[in-house]
C-alpha cells in the first residue's frame, strides 16, 4: 500500500485539525433531522445553531415522528427550553435584509415568542460584503457533539434515501408536495466538536452576541439515526470567509479542493449543487491532460432550483463542461444527474468530494466561485494516510452512495468497478442496467443550448463573483475564462 503524506496544512488549506472521537456521515435529511432531534433532546447546557435558511414550521425528523416532543421545529425548541430550565439555545441566521427567511409568515410568530423567552436568543447576521451570504450549516450541542454539512433546517429538504417518486410524506407544512432531494451532513464528537463550538461562538459574537465560555467536556449522546460511521479520525476544518471591514479573506476551502485534485491518483468523485468554478475547472483540466491522470465523476442536479441559479450557475456549468470536453483527450470526465425509478430528477444539494480511497470531505461549499471566495462556508475533511481499514471504509462509503444512486447494492457497485477497472465504465454498465430494470439511476449530462445573454452573464460572472472586490470590478476585466482553460495548440 502507498503511504501518502498528509495534505492538510493549517492556515493554508484548513483552519486546524482536531481528533474526532467518532465521525459519521448522515445521508439525506430524514436521517439528519432524526439525529439532530435526538442530540438536542439530550442537551443540558447550550445549543448553537448556525444556518443559511430556516423555517420553524417544518417537522424535525420523520413527518410521523412520535417521541413525546412537538414535531415542528419552532415548538420543539420552546419545549426544550421549558423541559430543561438551564438550557440556552443560540441561533445565528443569515440576514439578507428584506429577503431574510424570518420575513416568512411561518417564522414571524416564533420570532416573537422566542423574543420573550430568556433561554432562546436569535441573532440575524447581515455582516458581509454586498451580495455575499452566510452559507454555513453548523450545529453544536453542549460543545460535545457537532454537525457540519449541507443540510438546512428548512422547507423542501426532508427525504429518505429511497427518493420515492410518490412519497406521501414529502410535503410542505401547507400540504404542497415537493420533489425528491439528496443531501449530506456529518456528525462528530471529541476535540473536533469543541473546535466547531469555537467557530459557532465566533459567528455568535460577530453577530452581536455575548461571550459564551466553552463547557467542560461531557460524554456525548449515543447516535440513534442511521449513519455511516468512520470511527475515530483526525478531522480538518476548512473555511471560506470574504474580506470585510478589516477582516482578511480566508480561502482554505478553495485551496483544499485544489490540493485534493492534485493528490488524486485514480478517481475523483464529487457531488455538488453547482459546477461553476473556473479555479476548480482549471485544476481538473491539468489532470485530464495527463496520460495516466485520474477520472472525474461529478454528480449535479439536472437544473438549479431557482431562476437565478439557472441563469448563472447552469450556464456557467455548460460553458465549463464544453471547455473541459476539449481538454479531455483520454475521455476521463463525466457529469451525471440523479433520477428516480420513473425518471423524475432528484435535486442534488450535497457537497462532497472523495479522492481515491484516501481523502473525503463534506461541508457547505459548492463548486462555484461564491463558495470558494465570497460566502461564509465550512467543510470538514479526513484522510486515510497509512490506515488500510480507513481506506476500505472510504471506498465502502463511496460504493454505498453510488448504490443509492444506481438502485443497486454496494457489493454490485464494488464488483463492477473491479471488473471494469474504471469508475466511469462501472457507472455506464450499472446505470443502463438499472434503467432497464425500472430502478433509480444516473443520467449523463447534456450541454443545453445557451442564449447570448446567458453566455455573457456566465462569462462575466455577474451573478457568481469570486469575491467582494470583483463585484465592483470593471466588466472588461472580468470573465469565466479569464487567463484559464485556453484551448491547447
Amino acid at each position: 500500500m502507498i503511504v501518502l503524506p498528509t495534505i492538510f496544512s493549517p492556515s493554508e488549506n484548513c483552519w486546524r485539525t482536531e481528533a474526532a472521537d467518532d465521525f459519521s456521515i448522515l445521508i439525506d435529511a430524514n436521517d439528519y433531522f432524526t439525529s439532530i432531534r435526538a442530540s438536542m433532546m439530550a442537551a443540558k447546557r447550550v445549543i448553537f445553531f448556525v444556518g443559511w435558511d430556516f423555517d420553524a414550521s417544518i417537522t424535525l425528523g420523520h413527518p410521523e415522528v412520535d417521541d413525546g416532543a412537538p414535531r415542528r421545529v419552532g415548538d420543539f425548541l420552546l419545549w426544550l427550553a421549558r423541559r430543561t430550565p438551564g438550557l440556552e439555545i443560540r441561533i445565528v441566521l443569515w440576514s439578507p435584509a428584506p429577503l431574510a427567511s424570518w420575513a416568512r409568515p411561518s417564522n414571524l410568530p416564533y420570532l416573537l415568542r422566542w423574543k420573550w423567552n430568556r433561554q432562546i436568543t436569535v441573532r440575524l447576521d447581515g455582516k458581509h460584503p454586498m451580495g455575499s451570504s452566510h452559507h454555513q450549516k453548523m450545529l453544536v450541542i453542549d460543545d460535545t457533539v457537532a454537525y457540519c454539512g449541507g443540510i438546512d433546517v428548512t422547507l423542501d429538504r426532508w427525504d429518505t434515501r429511497e427518493h420515492l417518486d410518490d412519497d406521501q410524506n414529502r410535503k410542505r407544512p401547507n400540504g404542497t408536495p415537493y420533489g425528491p432531494w439528496h443531501d449530506i451532513s456529518t456528525r462528530f464528537t471529541g476535540p473536533a466538536a469543541r473546535a466547531l463550538a469555537e467557530l459557532c461562538r465566533y459567528r455568535w459574537t460577530r453577530a452581536g452576541g455575548e461571550d459564551v465560555p466553552l463547557l467542560a467536556p461531557v460524554p456525548p449522546p449515543v447516535e440513534s439515526a442511521s449513519s455511516f460511521s468512520f470511527g475515530k479520525v483526525e478531522l480538518a476544518i476548512a473555511r471560506t470567509s470574504p474580506a470585510y471591514q478589516g477582516e482578511a479573506a480566508v480561502t482554505e476551502i478553495e485551496r483544499l479542493y485544489i490540493d485534493m485534485i492534485k493528490a488524486a491518483r485514480h478517481v475523483v468523485y464529487a457531488e455538488s449543487q453547482y459546477f461553476a468554478s473556473r479555479a476548480i475547472a482549471q485544476a481538473i483540466a491539468k489532470r485530464l491532460a495527463e496520460p495516466d491522470g485520474p477520472e472525474f465523476v461529478l454528480i449535479n442536479p439536472t437544473t438549479s432550483d431557482n431562476w437565478l441559479g439557472q441563469i448563472a450557475m447552469d450556464t456557467a456549468r455548460a460553458r465549463l463542461a464544453e471547455a473541459l470536453r476539449r481538454h479531455d483527450p483520454y475521455d476521463r470526465f463525466r457529469i451525471y444527474h440523479l433520477v428516480t425509478a420513473k425518471g423524475q430528477p432528484i435535486y442534488v444539494h450535497a457537497k462532497l468530494m472523495i479522492v481515491d480511497d484516501d481523502y473525503l470531505r463534506v461541508g457547505s461549499s459548492n463548486l462555484n466561485n461564491r463558495s470558494l471566495r465570497f460566502d461564509q462556508e465550512c467543510d470538514v475533511a479526513l484522510e486515510a494516510g497509512d490506515d488500510g481499514q480507513m481506506s476500505s471504509t472510504i471506498a465502502r462509503f463511496r460504493n454505498d452512495l453510488l448504490a443509492e444512486h444506481l438502485g443497486a447494492e454496494p457489493e454490485t457497485v464494488e464488483a463492477a468497478i473491479k471488473a471494469n477497472g474504471s469508475l466511469i465504465a462501472a457507472i455506464e454498465v450499472l446505470r443502463v442496467r438499472s434503467a432497464e430494470n425500472g430502478f433509480a439511476t444516473l443520467k449523463p449530462y447534456e450541454t443545453p443550448a445557451i442564449s447570448e445573454i446567458e453566455k455573457w452573464l456566465a462569462d462575466n460572472e455577474i451573478l457568481d463573483p469570486e469575491g467582494p472586490e470583483e463585484v465592483f470590478e470593471p466588466i472588461e476585466k472580468r470573465g469565466l475564462f479569464r487567463g484559464r482553460l485556453k484551448r491547447p495548440r
